[in-house]
């Protein structure tokens, strides 16, 4: 017999599975409360009630009363070693099996399921998993684990273009671990949330403050989030027009970080610091291209098809730069109908690049147009900082 609530909740899941109502399910031999009260899990099933709701169910009893949360122990337990595809997809399908277990065992599962979407930017799928593991979160009264849950839902709407939810959502992770006093690496989650968000949505003053809370936090460390605060804070630097404390953080970062711990962070600090050298004046071409050489030396052994586009996309900026349009094209034609695995604002920032080549080409009304419409469609997004730089490119463009 399954104790309480695990049988209330299995009850439940077979019930709606089969589109009944509490009514339709009780019939005859039982009331409507009561069956209420069995799913809340009020009240203890008896061997009676059992049998009747079996066969209600048209199951035997036994199959009414086994437990799920086994199977789901089970997969969790089996993935152990797993490469991080083989661990998504078999705890996918052990929660679409599920229903009645444990709800730590179901965020637990709910979490790496969650982040191998993120992975393969399936970020519609990876919103789901998000809603529900801050659903149950709730549910569960562990502040740790709804302040993570809501750092990665920022995350998430921060890909996809959603920065006032993006900003919203980050604060109230952001305020609940500082108001519970959170371990300081929850903290620092969902500061690299907060800052991201408010720097997207052009809060620059808002962004540095927390930048440098963020700084505070991490000095002295190590590793992959080390290296994301130092990365999100140049990122600010950036925005705020001082390339040169960017540059020295995006340095440290690259310096510091070990690839051994995460290759494709060590790739895609190095496509960071190449676009860096492309923003100042003049241009560091040569040292681009020299970071470039490295992520194309190291894609053989951990490149993803994200860092692939992102390598692709920074290739086109250091033709765009040193003038060899063809290639630039060519690149950019690579990239068409293959880009949905960057983020909300590098799918953007790519449609830019392809208008700056018209623009060298003499196209000046079809880029021109084309750049309106993505400074608009940037701030209808809520992208103020994107939307920014795009309307700061049209008139540089309408000046020459």
């Amino acid at each position: 017999m399954l104790d309480q609530p695990v049988f209330g909740r299995r009850l439940r899941q077979l019930r709606t599975e089969r589109g009944l109502t509490l009514a339709a399910l009780a019939g005859e031999g039982m009331s409507a409360g009561y069956l209420s009260r069995l799913e809340s899990g009020a009240r203890q099933p008896t061997e009676r009630a059992v049998a009747h709701l079996a066969a209600q169910l048209g199951i035997s009893p036994a199959e009414l009363t086994e437990s799920t949360a086994t199977s789901l122990a089970q997969s969790l337990t089996l993935v152990t070693g797993l490469g991080q595809d083989e661990t998504g997809e078999t705890l996918s399908e052990a929660l679409k099996a599920s229903g009645g277990e444990d709800p730590l065992l179901r965020w637990q599962a709910l979490w790496q399921v969650a982040d191998w979407r993120r992975r393969r930017q399936e970020y519609a799928e990876q919103r789901a998993c998000l809603d529900e593991l801050v659903a149950l979160s709730t549910e569960i009264g562990l502040p740790e684990l709804r302040a993570r849950a809501l750092a990665d839902l920022a995350r998430c709407m921060r890909e996809t273009g959603e920065i006032a939810d993006a900003v919203d959502t980050a604060t109230r992770a952001h305020e609940l671990a500082k108001s519970e006093q959170l371990p300081a690496r929850v903290q620092i989650s969902t500061l690299l949330a907060l800052v991201s968000a408010l720097s997207e949505a052009g809060r620059h003053p808002d962004a540095a403050g927390h930048a440098d809370e963020l700084l505070t936090l991490t000095k002295g460390g190590s590793g992959p989030r080390w290296a994301e605060a130092l990365w999100t804070a140049a990122n600010i630097r950036t925005r705020q027009g001082d390339l040169g404390a960017a540059t020295e953080l995006m340095e440290e970062a690259a310096r510091g970080f070990d690839g051994r711990d995460d290759l494709t962070v060590w790739m895609r600090l190095r496509l960071n610091l190449a676009r860096l050298d492309l923003m100042v004046d003049p241009p560091r071409t040569e040292a681009a291209r020299r970071r470039v050489e490295e992520v194309q030396g190291a894609l053989p052994f951990a490149g993803t098809p994200t860092v692939e586009q992102q390598l692709l996309a920074v290739r086109a900026r250091v033709a765009v730069v040193t003038g060899r349009l063809d290639e630039a094209r060519s690149l950019l034609d690579q990239l068409v109908g293959f880009d949905d695995l960057l983020s909300y604002q590098d799918r953007i920032r790519l449609d830019v690049l392809r208008n700056r080549v018209l623009l060298l080409e003499g196209e000046q009304a079809p880029a021109l147009a084309g750049l309106r419409e993505l400074a608009e469609q940037a701030q209808r997004s809520g992208n103020m900082d994107l939307a920014a730089e795009i309307w700061r490119l049209v008139a540089e463009s309408l000046a020459k």
